[in-house]
């Protein structure tokens, strides 16, 4: 069902589950393992999420959908999965490395919840992108309603979610929905460019900042507080030392006066 691998501080996770990668209760299992192994593995400073099939995920596997709906505790049974993918994806934005989604086809419904977990998308024009859970009398229930919602606003998201609107990726990027859409033939090598490129940062510094944004929505909080901690933990962190005093050698350097006859 997964694919994984770590290089270079990226750990990519590969979704291949085909022919749609569908959301089963094995497959919530299994993400939830290949996330504890995360734990125990090699360190890594950016998770790349992306799809060995066509699409990147197309929601809830139909077929336990079904039989659900058929089974006489069909609703608590509905109520526990979809709880599973929650945790799941409450799990996926919670860890403190960057995480990344790359939507080659189409994320619909919990597929496209799944990206909403992640820190940054990373689309190909052509890909389909949406929620559109109402045309069957449901909701996005896999936190789909809230993390738009964060993300977007309520007019927007008011908009996609009660309108079952789906976009292509371009219109996605157009809206902020994701961050970068570019053609399906540039984007693995444009995810994959984003995902070292941010590798290269200070670990450190990409959770500290991760974890001050996700404060940031929690207005009887806020997090000046936390900016002001992390600031200070930060400066007694290695790798900041050493970058800071290299950047303050260089400043130096070029605000010295030209000598006289140099120019």
């Amino acid at each position: 069902m997964f694919l994984m691998s770590t290089n270079d501080a990226v750990t990519t996770l590969t979704l291949n589950h085909p022919p749609v990668n569908a959301i089963s209760e094995e497959w919530v299992r299994a993400f939830e393992a290949k996330l504890d192994n995360l734990a125990r593995g090699p360190r890594f400073t950016v998770l790349h999420i992306r799809s060995e099939q066509k699409v990147f995920c197309a929601g809830a596997d139909l077929k336990e959908v079904q039989a659900r709906m058929e089974a006489a505790d069909g609703p608590e049974q509905m109520y526990s999965y979809v709880a599973g993918i929650q945790r799941l994806y409450a799990r996926i934005e919670r860890l403190p490395q960057v995480t990344l989604a790359e939507i080659g086809g189409a994320a619909m419904g919990g597929g496209f919840e799944l990206a909403l977990a992640c820190d940054l998308r990373i689309a190909a024009n052509e890909a389909k992108i949406g929620l559109p859970e109402v045309r069957l009398g449901l909701i996005p229930g896999a936190g789909g309603t809230q993390r738009l919602t964060r993300l977007c606003g309520p007019a927007l998201a008011s908009r996609l979610i009660l309108g079952a609107e789906i976009l292509d990726g371009t219109a996605a990027s157009e809206l902020g929905v994701v961050h970068w859409a570019v053609p399906r033939a540039e984007l693995a090598q444009r995810a994959a460019e984003t995902a070292r490129r941010i590798a290269g940062l200070p670990a450190a510094a990409l959770a500290a900042s991760k974890a001050c944004i996700a404060a940031a929505g929690h207005k009887e909080r806020g997090g000046y507080t936390d900016e002001l901690e992390f600031t200070r933990l930060l400066l007694s962190n290695a790798e900041t030392r050493q970058r800071v005093t290299a950047f303050l050698a260089g400043a130096a350097e070029t605000s010295k006066p030209m000598k006289k006859g140099t120019a």
